[in-house]
């Protein structure tokens, strides 16, 4: 595998450190990594998994700053081709800061404020970390559309379309080859929210994406699965409930009952933090005063 690393012209001595000390000291601990390094460009020439690695360690010196306003500090991890992912916005950045203090965290707000997004960042950093040893990622099977008996295939192949945001994202921070095998080995695991039913899930981060589609005693249900070791996630935007009766949506009702519990974050995302194409922004807006 190649790849060409290109840093930001004005840190690039403070990353190569002086005399190029810094990368010399990082290219040692890679013997079978060609690389070759001119001006801000770096080029990378051996296995995914030095090439991942190695891209790590070139960004390890705290205090230095990325190609962006990113601070070394603030990544969470680095997605597959290198590049860093840390919090964007205020509320992005209080939700990771909930995950370190409590065990049970409820994301909500509108559509592109990367809720899902962070959740699983914060996921796989944790089994990275060995923090955990699963990831656990379900969403409910809600037809919005289209009716799950009429779509073609198996069940496995008339879920997945329900499934594959998740996919989508896990895809961004962990590697093709080394995701299958996590997902053929158990350690990551996609299903639909019936799944969870009368399991134990422990020593994991569990993420349960578009909750507003789950009625009260389904959400009881997931929230009571957690084990020794386990933080729990909760994604969802109210304003995008699927179910044949609004009113049926159990997300805000099980916020309220949750509420001053120790131990559980409520992270309200608003218009304001939405990180995706400035359009969708004024889309949101536009449906809300329609």
């Amino acid at each position: 595998m190649k790849k060409t690393v290109t840093l930001d012209p004005e840190r690039t001595l403070e990353i190569y450190g002086p005399h190029n000390c810094n990368l010399q000291s990082i290219c040692s601990s890679f013997p079978e990594l060609k690389v070759v390094a001119r001006g801000s460009e770096i080029k990378l020439d051996g296995s995914r998994e030095d090439i991942e690695r190695f891209c790590e360690a070139l960004y390890e010196a705290r205090g230095k700053t990325l190609g962006t306003d990113t601070r070394i500090g603030d990544v969470i991890i680095y997605s597959s081709d290198g590049k860093p992912i840390a919090a964007r916005g205020k509320a992005q950045k209080e939700m990771v800061a909930a995950y370190d203090r409590n065990d049970l965290i409820f994301a909500t707000g509108p559509a592109g404020t990367g809720k899902t997004y962070m959740a699983i960042a914060l996921a796989v950093r944790a089994l990275k970390n060995r923090e955990i040893r699963r990831i656990i990622l379900t969403r409910p099977a809600v037809e919005a559309g289209e009716r799950l008996g009429f779509l073609p295939g198996d069940l496995k192949e008339k879920l997945d379309p329900y499934l594959q945001p998740l996919y989508d994202a896990l895809e961004d921070m962990i590697p093709p080859k080394k995701l299958q095998d996590f997902i053929t080995d158990g350690i990551v695991q996609i299903a639909p929210l019936a799944y969870m039913r009368g399991r134990t899930l422990s020593s994991a981060v569990a993420i349960l994406d578009e909750a507003q589609n789950t009625n009260l005693g389904q959400l009881k249900m997931f929230l009571t699965r957690m084990g020794q070791g386990s933080k729990f996630i909760v994604t969802g935007d109210c304003t995008q409930i699927d179910l044949p009766r609004k009113e049926d949506s159990g997300l805000l009702r099980g916020m309220e009952i949750l509420e001053g519990v120790p131990g559980i974050a409520d992270i309200r995302f608003t218009n304001a933090d939405i990180v995706r194409h400035p359009l969708v922004n004024k889309i949101v807006k536009a449906f809300e005063n329609k």
